[in-house]
C-alpha cells in the first residue's frame, strides 16, 4: 500500500508508517512516482532518537506553532517512557486535498533519504485515525523567523547571521547536490536546536532535477505555491515561462533571507504578487539596505568598511514562561553595521540572471563564511539567550486521542512546515 493510500484511508488504531525493509529503488523514483512506501529507520546525531508508535508515550505539552496552509498543529510533547522532549506535528489528513497530500508523502519519505546534519530528521511516522503524527527531535530555538520576532525585531547582527546561514546553506548544498530544489528557504525553515545545530526544514515543496535516470538542467514545474512564500521565490520561478529554473533558484531565496535576517522584516512581504515580480525583475540587484523592499518601515541599517557589528550583551535573562527578555542588548541596536563582506554574498544571490549566481557549494566558500572555521558551534549559543527548554504548562494525554480545544500560552510560529 502506497503512503498516498495510507493517508487516504481512515483508521481507528494507531498505524506505523516505517516498515521493516529498506527499498533499494533510487531516491529520486520517489520524487516522481507514487512507490509503495519503504524505509529503515533514519540515522540520528544523539542515541536518543525516538521510534515509538503508541500514542500513549506521548503527552502533549504546548501548541507551539501552525503550518501547512494552516492544516498541521506543532506541539512541543514529552516522550513519557523517556522523559525526552520531542516536537509533534499533526496534521487531519481527512483536511487535505490530493496535492497536499502527495506534498506529505514526499516530505515524509524524504526526510528518511536524507542524512545530513543540516537537514531535519524525522525519527518516526504514524497515522492514529485520520490524523497523521510525525515525531521529530524537539529544536529548543524553534524556527530562525520565531528568534526575530522574539528576540531581535530589528534583525540580528552579523555573526549570527553568518552562523545560523552557514548550516542552512550546508543542508541546501547537499539538497543540490543529490539533484533537488528546495523551493521554499527561507527563515521560518531555519530550525535551531538548544546545542546550536542548524537544521534545514521544508521539503514538502521540494522537487528532483532527476526523472526517469536523468538529469534536467531546468524544472518546468510550477506549483501553485502559497502567497506566504512567494517574498523568497525568484523572478525565475515567479515568471513561469518556457526557460524553467533550477537550483540556482534556491541561492536567490538564500539573498532573501539574508535581507529578512539582518533587517527583522520580510522583503516584499505587503506587496501585490505583480508589483512584486516587477520589483524583483529590474536592477540592479537590491541590498538589505534598499527600502523600497520594505514598505511599512524604513530599514535603519548603515555599511561599515571595517566589518564591525553590533553583537549582544554577555549575560542575557529569559522568563521560560513568557519569553520576556529583560536586557535590551538583545535586541540589535537600529543603526547597526554589516560588513562589505555580506552585502557581497547579497548581491551575489540576488543577480537577476542565474548562471551569475553561486552555487551553494561556492557560496560556501565565499569571504562571508571564512570566519566559521574558527568560531564553533559554541559561538552561536554565545549569541542567544538561553534556550526554551521546559514548558510552561503540562496537557494530559487524551486516548483515543482528540485535538486539544484549549487555548495554549506560549506563543505560537505561524510558519511551521513539514
Amino acid at each position: 500500500m502506497s503512503l498516498l493510500d495510507c493517508f487516504c484511508t481512515s483508521r481507528t488504531r494507531v498505524e506505523s508508517l516505517r516498515p521493516e525493509k529498506q527499498s533499494e529503488t533510487s531516491i529520486h523514483q520517489y520524487l516522481v512516482d507514487e512507490p509503495s512506501l519503504s524505509w529503515s529507520p533514519p540515522s540520528t546525531r544523539t542515541s536518543e532518537a525516538i521510534h515509538s508508535t503508541n500514542v500513549s508515550h506521548y503527552e502533549l505539552q504546548v501548541e507551539i506553532g501552525r503550518g501547512f496552509d494552516n492544516l498541521t498543529s506543532v506541539h512541543l510533547a514529552r516522550h513519557t517512557p523517556t522523559g525526552t522532549l520531542v516536537t509533534i506535528k499533526i496534521t487531519n489528513l481527512e483536511n487535505c486535498n490530493e496535492e497536499q497530500l502527495k506534498a506529505l508523502q514526499k516530505a515524509v519519505i524524504l526526510s528518511h533519504f536524507f542524512r545530513h546534519p543540516n537537514i531535519t530528521t524525522y525519527w518516526t511516522v504514524f497515522t492514529v485515525g485520520s490524523w497523521l503524527w510525525v515525531i521529530s527531535p524537539f529544536m529548543a530555538y524553534g524556527s530562525a523567523s520565531q528568534l526575530l520576532r522574539t528576540y531581535f525585531p530589528e534583525g540580528m547582527n552579523e555573526t549570527l547571521i553568518r552562523n545560523i546561514l552557514f548550516g542552512a546553506v550546508r543542508g541546501l548544498n547537499y539538497l543540490h547536490q543529490n539533484g533537488c530544489i528546495h523551493r521554499s528557504f527561507k527563515a521560518s525553515h531555519i530550525l535551531i536546536s538548544g546545542d546550536g545545530l542548524v537544521t534545514l526544514s521544508g521539503l514538502s515543496h521540494l522537487h528532483s532535477l532527476v526523472k526517469h535516470g536523468q538529469r534536467h538542467r531546468a524544472v518546468f514545474d510550477f506549483p501553485q505555491f502559497s502567497t506566504s512564500v512567494q517574498p523568497w521565490l525568484s523572478p525565475e520561478l515567479l515568471r513561469q515561462d518556457l526557460h524553467g529554473y533550477n537550483v540556482k533558484s534556491d541561492i536567490y531565496s538564500v539573498g532573501i533571507t539574508a535581507c529578512e535576517l539582518a533587517s527583522g522584516q520580510i522583503p516584499f512581504q505587503d506587496m501585490h504578487r505583480t508589483q512584486m515580480l516587477l520589483q524583483k525583475l529590474k536592477g540592479p540587484p537590491y541590498s538589505p539596505l534598499d527600502i523600497s523592499i520594505f514598505p511599512q518601515s524604513d530599514s535603519r541599517m548603515k555599511s561599515s568598511r571595517s566589518g564591525v557589528d553590533s553583537g549582544i550583551g554577555e549575560s542575557v535573562l529569559v522568563s521560560s514562561g513568557s519569553h520576556t527578555v529583560t536586557n535590551e542588548r538583545l535586541h540589535t541596536p537600529a543603526s547597526k553595521t554589516f560588513s562589505p563582506a555580506f552585502f557581497s554574498l547579497v548581491q551575489l544571490c540576488l543577480q537577476q540572471d542565474p548562471e551569475k549566481r553561486p552555487s551553494a557549494s561556492s557560496l560556501l566558500s565565499h569571504v562571508f563564511f571564512k570566519q566559521m572555521k574558527e568560531e564553533s558551534r559554541d559561538c552561536i549559543l554565545s549569541l542567544l539567550p538561553p534556550a526554551y527548554n521546559k514548558p510552561s504548562e503540562a496537557l494530559p494525554p487524551v486516548l483515543p486521542w482528540t485535538e486539544p480545544q484549549c487555548d495554549l500560552p506560549d506563543e505560537k510560529d505561524p510558519d511551521w512546515d513539514l
